[in-house]
């Protein structure tokens, strides 16, 4: 599978990265090839490479350009009039042949227990009520999907998954809330997602987690990351403070 079959483009963002468009829209097939592309960056990167990080269609890599400027980082790349991103890209061209739809990792499975409704999910009953359902069903749609995680983003650990049933996908608030709790687990639009942290937010609160997904003291400071396969299971009040008693 070529470049050129990819559909896959090069373009500068700024002097010290540049972004690797791998196709549009939001898409689990075009979502592999950009995880697929990390993977391998991450395995056989390039002197001077910092980091990738993985979004819905692309995947941005950032580089030190002095490094990259006096280094040959492949017997193809390295000519001196080139500058660091015409380096750099000329080195992704080539990684992006060699990506496939097969994986190059397996797809970690996790399970986030979630107390549904009441303070926890403020905006459940609107959310059921919105498509003509029961606050059941809508727990029942929700918890029965497989989500995959596109991104990491908005606040640190916040992860965006893709997924969710057209029954039960309802658009953003029109005014957002000012405080979300931590573990908040939300729906906008087509999309869910948990709150790692306290921040304010637009998506409509269906309950939380008492999962912490910010952890600082390990490296990715993350509970999930881009390519994960998410499984939400419904828990009791008095499970989750059973969850919360463990942590402590």
């Amino acid at each position: 599978m070529s470049n050129r079959n990819l559909g896959a483009s090069m373009k500068p963002l700024g002097d010290s990265a540049l972004i690797v468009q791998l196709g549009e829209g939001i898409s689990p097939s075009i979502h592999e090839l950009v995880n697929n592309l990390s993977v391998l960056l991450n395995n056989h990167p390039f002197e001077g490479f910092i980091e990738s990080v993985p979004a819905y269609n692309n995947l941005t890599i950032y580089y030190n350009p002095v490094v990259v400027h006096h280094s040959q980082i492949n017997k193809e790349v390295h000519h001196a009039r080139l500058t660091p991103f015409q380096k750099v890209s000329a080195f992704m061209e080539q990684l992006v042949q060699q990506i496939r739809s097969n994986k190059f990792h397996d797809k970690r499975v996790v399970t986030i227990p979630v107390l549904y409704g009441g303070e926890y999910g403020p905006d459940l009953e609107y959310v059921a009520q919105c498509h003509s359902l029961s606050v059941d069903e809508v727990i029942q749609i929700h918890s029965e999907g497989d989500y995959l995680v596109y991104m990491i983003g908005f606040a640190p650990g916040f992860p965006f998954m893709g997924g969710l049933s057209e029954q039960i996908a309802t658009p953003r608030k029109e005014t957002p809330r000012l405080v979300i709790p931590s573990g908040s687990v939300g729906i906008a639009g087509k999309q869910t997602g948990v709150y790692p942290l306290e921040t304010p937010g637009g998506w409509q609160i269906i309950g939380r987690t008492p999962l912490d997904l910010f952890l600082p003291a390990i490296s990715p400071p993350t509970l999930l990351q881009a390519g994960d396969k998410i499984r939400f299971a419904p828990i009791s009040p008095k499970e989750y403070d059973h969850y919360k008693e463990m942590e402590l």
